[in-house]
């Protein structure tokens, strides 16, 4: 792990010299720019449509060819060990503070395989995301060495001076028509040897030499000598599919999917790894809408409210069935009146004019909600700007009446102070002559 470029969301790179220290470019040299172009354009090859949206390739004028960073966090490591850490645009120049909030909003994603991140003694500055993933998968290995390693029945087939379990007749003849003092068995042995204690094993061997934090690195050698009696997998995709989670194996559940992260290469996301390079990346628009959904159910939860996620109740069309709706999060009241909320991660800005960039698409999409669930009250929820801070904007459609048909409110979460913003979404929830 040779250099690291920090770059946040929707900020550019560039290779042109000229720009090198301008504030609005990061700059790289032509070798990694190119292989950074090659890797995007691998996954357009692979037909990964949403390669596109995490790095976009453009030419500026006087600059020249730009890579952008997009809707996509997390950290890519290049076959010359140069990497790219992307990390999200939030509302705090402190990059301390951009990290710790990104882990917690990743903790909220049901797919996330990590619940644990409470080490105060981490240095998130000095560390990039690709160290603090190791940092995690050895804490779930502490957490397992703790209550025991396993042992299980395996199959063993072996040539022994004595007989015991059951006689492979085959083997037997091949092996020992002249050694008839021998038996070719096989039997069941209770062993730590299983696959999942190979494949940790496997993985901390390679996040080994993988990293470069000395305070990962002495960890994993501790934890090495847990593993002295095990080998390591020699095949990784065969040892993945023996493991079975059940309630003898619970406590492996996590480390298991972590150690695909780490040695198949894949992604917490649609994007899998190559040999050659690596990338662990995570679409902000599910990570902010998990990190609001939990933890507006939590500020919730003492009000005799339902909160539905990814409501699937209703079709744009219903003869056939076609276009299914699915709000971020449908709340039903004690009074059976309906509240649809929708995350959009992305920064607004101060221009009436240009309908403060929200977009035409999304308002038509609000209509729809409101119009198929029968209520008026409709909510687009975007993370705080230094620009959007205090803003208060809504949009009212009236029917033949003059009585409001939809509502539309935009309300701005900060990220880090999660509970606090959500706590002032909560009484403008409550207050029903809001409308």
């Amino acid at each position: 792990m040779d250099k690291l470029l920090e770059v946040r969301e929707f900020e550019s790179i560039t290779c042109n010299e000229a720009y090198q220290n301008d504030p609005q470019y990061k700059y790289v040299n032509e070798e990694t720019f190119a292989e950074l172009e090659n890797f995007i354009l691998e996954f357009n090859e692979n037909e990964q449509s949403d390669a596109i949206d995490f790095l976009k390739i453009g030419v500026r004028r006087r600059v020249g060819k730009v890579i952008q960073a997009k809707n996509y966090v997390g950290l890519i490591q290049l076959k010359n060990g140069f990497q790219i850490q992307i990390l999200p645009k939030v509302f705090s120049n402190e990059t301390e503070d951009t990290k710790i909030t990104f882990l917690r909003m990743l903790r909220s994603m049901k797919d996330f395989p990590s619940k644990v991140f409470n080490d105060a003694s981490l240095k998130m500055d000095r560390m990039n995301l690709y160290e603090i993933f190791i940092h995690m998968y050895i804490q779930e290995v502490r957490i397992l060495l703790k209550k025991g390693l396993r042992s299980a029945y395996l199959p063993v087939e072996d040539n022994l001076n004595y007989y015991k379990g059951k006689l492979m007749v085959q083997e037997q003849i091949k092996n020992n028509l002249v050694h008839k003092e021998r038996f070719y068995v096989g039997y069941d042995e209770f062993d730590i040897n299983r696959p999942e204690n190979r494949l940790i094993k496997s993985t901390l061997l390679k996040l080994q030499k993988l990293s470069s934090s000395a305070v990962n690195i002495k960890e994993i050698r501790r934890q090495l000598s847990y593993f002295e009696m095990i080998k390591p997998s020699t095949n990784y995709t065969k040892d993945f599919s023996r493991v079975v989670i059940d309630r003898n194996t619970k406590d492996y559940e996590l480390l298991m999917r972590w150690s695909k992260v780490f040695l198949l290469n894949q992604s917490f996301t649609t994007f899998s790894g190559q040999t050659t390079a690596r990338a662990l990346l995570f679409p902000m628009e599910k990570v902010f809408e998990a990190y609001v959904a939990e933890n507006l159910k939590k500020v919730l939860k003492d009000l005799p409210w339902d909160v539905a996620t990814q409501d699937k109740g209703y079709y744009l069309f219903n003869q056939p069935r076609k276009f299914a709706l699915r709000p971020d999060l449908v709340i039903t009241r004690d009074d059976q009146s309906t509240v649809i909320l929708d995350t959009k991660w992305k920064s607004l800005i101060n221009n009436p004019r240009q309908n403060y960039g929200i977009s035409q698409a999304d308002m038509y999409q609000m209509y729809a909600y409101s119009r198929k669930y029968n209520t008026s009250e409709i909510w687009l929820l975007y993370p705080i700007n230094g620009e959007m801070q205090y803003a208060e904007i809504s949009f009212v459609s009236y029917n033949n009446n003059d009585k409001v048909e939809t509502k539309v409110r935009v309300f701005f979460i900060d990220v880090i102070k999660i509970e606090e913003s959500l706590w002032g979404l909560r009484e403008k929830l409550k207050n029903n002559g809001y409308i």
